[in-house]
């Protein structure tokens, strides 16, 4: 049987569904262009979900949609576009250093 190359290969443990315990909230939070958010993907929602490289990675909102975000994401030396659905996308949270 020949080797599989989908879209999802080599997820087992990344993409595993573990509890999220996201609810509504994570849906109706409002975003803004140029807010920092991370990628985070949710298993349990296939739809509007990027590509595991991008998995943890903190990007840019450069355009907000009614059930997406397109956000910028710097990966090596070249800037991505990424479309991912609200479910994906959490806000960054900066740590201040005093």
């Amino acid at each position: 049987m020949p080797r599989s190359h989908g879209f999802r290969r080599k997820t087992r443990s990344l993409l595993t569904s573990k509890s999220t315990g996201r609810g509504l909230t994570a849906l109706l939070r409002q975003y803004k262009v140029n807010d920092k958010v991370v990628i985070n993907i949710d298993a349990s929602q296939v739809k509007g979900m990027p590509h595991r490289r991008f998995q943890g990675l903190v990007g840019v909102v450069k355009e907000v949609g009614r059930r997406t975000l397109t956000v910028d994401v710097k990966v090596g030396g070249k800037t991505k576009r990424v479309i991912a659905r609200l479910e994906h996308v959490k806000p960054h949270i900066e740590e201040k250093s005093q």
